[in-house]
């Protein structure tokens, strides 16, 4: 099937910011008291808000998370984002196909703030596909899982979540495609976590993005 609108994740799926992030967020709880290695750090958090996980990092921490702590802890990501980010490989022509494809209704629906999400794009020269159709889950009334970044995207584009593609690559982030309806492709450039995302509902999975383009012509 031919899809009306293409719409992205962008951490870890346009950019390669995963491993930053949470490896500023590793040494911010190690310096509040709670040691975790850069793997079972990805895993509790990825595809996740920090703030929506206060209950739990209050519990291990036995520290108070105050609006300081997360304002330092934008900061120091933003800085070694900004030092450091890369594109995922194969993604500029991957966009492109889509652009191609869904003739020009593309967004980025990403569960960050708008800010972390523009900063990126901008800086591995995306900006220009998504202006005007870039989406935050912090500008909902409910962040990922929830599905509201992708119905408030598919809605701008005019279009029906079920006539949309999704391209994730967290169980979260799936979770709230299919729950917009849509159909959802994982990138999945790690063969351990495919089995997590096609049980969370994705219908498809790719492991490197220069796939993309073949598989949007061939749908």
């Amino acid at each position: 099937m031919k899809f009306e609108a293409i719409l992205f994740d962008c951490d870890g799926v346009l950019v390669d910011s995963e491993p930053i992030t949470n490896g500023v967020l590793r040494d911010m709880l190690e310096e509040s008291g709670w040691t975790l290695t850069p793997a079972e750090c990805m895993q509790l958090f990825i595809g996740k808000l920090v703030r929506d996980q206060k209950p739990l990092i209050e519990a291990r921490t036995g520290r108070p998370m105050t609006d300081a702590w997360m304002a330092e802890f934008y900061a120091r990501r933003n800085r070694e984002l900004q030092a450091r980010l890369h594109a995922i490989p194969g993604v500029h022509e991957a966009v492109a196909a889509a652009h191609r494809e869904a003739s020009g209704r593309i967004a980025c629906a990403s569960g960050a703030d708008r800010f972390k999400v523009e900063m990126q794009l901008a800086q591995v020269g995306l900006m220009d596909w998504f202006a005007g159709r870039i989406f935050s889950g912090h500008e909902m009334p409910r962040s990922k899982p929830a599905p509201d970044v992708y119905l408030a995207a598919a809605a701008h584009l005019e279009v029906l979540g079920a006539d949309c593609l999704v391209i994730e690559d967290t169980v979260t982030g799936i979770t709230a495609g299919i729950g917009a309806g849509a159909t959802v492709w994982a990138y999945c450039p790690l063969p351990e976590h495919g089995p997590a995302l096609l049980a969370a509902g994705a219908s498809r999975l790719f492991v490197h993005m220069a796939e993309l383009p073949g598989l949007l012509a061939a749908a």
